[in-house]
């Protein structure tokens, strides 16, 4: 026998589990900013709506309110894995409020946010491009368009998404300081990169505060390149271990020292900020800092549909904490000659 379709969620269902009328719940969920409500009102709907799994009809809605029912996440590459995670999280909590969620990737000489901003091609941006003074930044603050930063800030904007980067570092210090490690190294990210310094702040703090021999840190971008073309640099300070500030710059950090005979975890330890698919099958497996990319691309796309439904915006540091991964590539430190 033919099993029946389960029954869609309708408004007047959203309606009653919010014990508000289905004129109200409508307007709260089709973003009509003149409707009369009080936030935690407005917030109550909103998560009823995605607890029942209630998918408006989106050709409906955009017609009603001139509305594309699109958003767009603008990244630094779409070669960054990172992105691609947020991306993947933003996609998914964007469906759940009826909208669908882009991927653009930011050329310097063809940039694609101010394309789709004027064009009125998407209702809001998620803005994940790291490069500083972007021209793009000061045309969405001109033109009032509903917009987030994700996984970057801008001072005084009041829109910045972001994660507990500054964990991160704490718990590379923990893990390798519990392994005996007293001399780490770091490979940052590009030094006009805000969550990059923030991060660097935070593994400076963590050093001192245990009393141990600060080593300047190199900077680059997050390639596999950077971390084989810095690693002799890094060998030079004496380190024991090596924290590096993306996979990529981990694997090129670990290459280097295959070729110049440096065992890895015996003679030198090496932990990544940021975790990858691959890094359990390396040789060897990379100790990583696992981030909750997942969570920060649907908490973004939540406060900048609250934007569209007439909330202002705020800035976010979402409470999920990153985690270590702890696999071959980190090991007791080396006995003292």
């Amino acid at each position: 026998m033919k099993r029946s379709a389960p029954d869609r969620v309708r408004l007047i269902d959203v309606a009653a589990a919010a014990e508000v009328t289905k004129s109200i719940a409508s307007r709260v969920l089709n973003g009509d900013p003149t409707v009369a409500v009080r936030p935690e009102t407005r917030r109550r709907i909103l998560q009823v709506a995605r607890d029942l799994g209630y998918q408006p009809h989106a050709g409906a809605r955009a017609l009603a309110n001139s509305r594309t029912m699109a958003l767009a996440l603008i990244a630094p590459s779409t070669d960054n894995p990172p992105y691609i995670t947020i991306a993947r999280g933003a996609y998914r909590r964007a469906g759940e409020h009826g909208y669908l969620a882009l991927l653009a990737e930011d050329f310097e000489e063809q940039p694609a946010g101010r394309s789709l901003v004027d064009g009125g091609r998407v209702d809001g941006l998620l803005m994940g491009s790291a490069v500083p003074g972007h021209p793009l930044v000061a045309h969405l603050d001109r033109t009032s368009f509903p917009h987030v930063f994700v996984n970057r800030a801008v001072p005084g904007s009041n829109r910045n998404i972001t994660m507990n980067v500054g964990r991160a570092g704490e718990l590379a210090v923990e893990h390798l300081t519990g392994l005996g490690h007293r001399r780490i190294a770091h490979l940052a990210g590009p030094a006009e990169v805000e969550q990059s310094s923030d991060r660097l702040a935070a593994l400076d703090r963590a050093i001192r505060d245990r009393g141990l021999p600060v080593i300047p840190p190199l900077f680059g971008d997050f390639t596999e390149a950077t971390g084989f073309a810095c690693a002799p640099a890094l060998l030079a300070a004496r380190p024991t271990a090596v924290f590096t500030s993306s996979p990529g710059q981990a694997i090129g950090v670990i290459r280097h020292l295959s070729d110049a005979g440096v065992r890895v975890p015996e003679e030198i330890s090496v932990i990544a900020y940021g975790d990858f698919p691959s890094a359990g099958f390396t040789v060897p497996s990379i100790t990583t800092i696992a981030l909750p990319l997942l969570e920060l691309g649907a908490a973004a796309v939540d406060e900048l549909v609250a934007q569209l439904d007439g909330e202002p915006p705020r800035d976010l540091v979402i409470p999920d904490a990153p985690r270590l991964h702890p696999r071959q590539s980190t090991g007791p430190a080396p006995a003292a000659d």
